[in-house]
């Protein structure tokens, strides 16, 4: 694939040299001791700390962190979706899920989490469900307002033709709902890096955001900031990924369209 500079450097450029500047900047402040470096590290501090635990991030706590945030965003998606759907074709179930699905938004996750700790102990589980909590919801809504707003005026002309609902929700609804499913989708991404974070500060004994919570209490900054450096990484990963993927789907509809 011809990666068209031009048009790149267009869209990126200014993020890049902004963030250039951002980033010396910092470091210029804490090298000149504007803040203590235990505050606020250096990037170069940063980065030798990275490199120097590299082999216990990349090989350790990185994949335990890419499994529970996998396992959670995988779960979300396809009970999300579903969800989403039934919620669509059933007046009743939307008002019975509606509700609760609110609700479960409004509960703070540092309160909640303790409970799937209860639950499940400081296994796998506890982190992959509050990473559901916090990831369905937008794939459910998504869903949702997606089918219930798309191809009003198509579903109509194909009604008058005599086609069932599952025609219409198949060749009309689902098509339409793309766009607003993978926006969907791509908050839930982010999501699940943050519910996977906070179920491993709460307990745990392996994954990034436990290795930041164990870093913090030996006030290593630098190593910190490097967990955080990962975990930033892992969700601007995933976002992309989800962002290729629409726009393939998104092209293949236009094409489909055109033809």
């Amino acid at each position: 694939m011809k990666i068209n500079w031009k048009k790149w450097l267009g869209e990126y450029g200014l993020f890049i040299l902004v963030s250039i500047l951002l980033i010396s900047g910092w470091e210029w402040v804490v090298r000149n001791g504007l803040v203590p470096p235990f505050i606020l590290p250096s990037p170069s501090a940063i980065w030798r700390s990275l490199i120097e635990n590299r082999q216990l991030l990349l090989e350790e706590h990185l994949p335990a962190t890419l499994i529970e945030v996998l396992s959670g965003f995988g779960i979300s998606l396809g009970c999300g979706l579903l969800l989403g759907a039934g919620m669509h074709f059933s007046r009743a179930l939307e008002k019975i899920l509606y509700p609760f699905l609110v609700i479960s938004q409004t509960i703070p996750l540092i309160a909640i989490s303790p409970i799937f700790i209860m639950w499940f102990g400081y296994s796998i589980w506890s982190k992959i469900a509050v990473t559901i909590l916090i990831s369905i919801f937008p794939i459910v809504v998504s869903t949702y307002d997606g089918l219930k707003s798309g191809g009003t005026e198509y579903r109509d002309l194909l009604l008058t033709m005599g086609a069932n609902r599952w025609t219409i929700f198949k060749k009309i609804q689902v098509p339409m709902a793309l766009p607003a499913i993978l926006s969907g989708l791509k908050m839930a991404a982010v999501y699940c890096v943050v519910g996977a974070t906070i179920g491993e500060w709460l307990g745990a004994s392996v994954g990034l955001g436990y290795f930041s919570r164990r870093m913090s209490g030996n006030l290593q900054a630098d190593a910190v900031f490097a967990a955080i450096f990962l975990l930033s990484l892992l969700g601007i990963m995933l976002f992309l990924m989800i962002s290729f993927i629409e726009k393939q789907l998104l092209k293949n509809k236009i094409r489909n369209l055109r033809g």
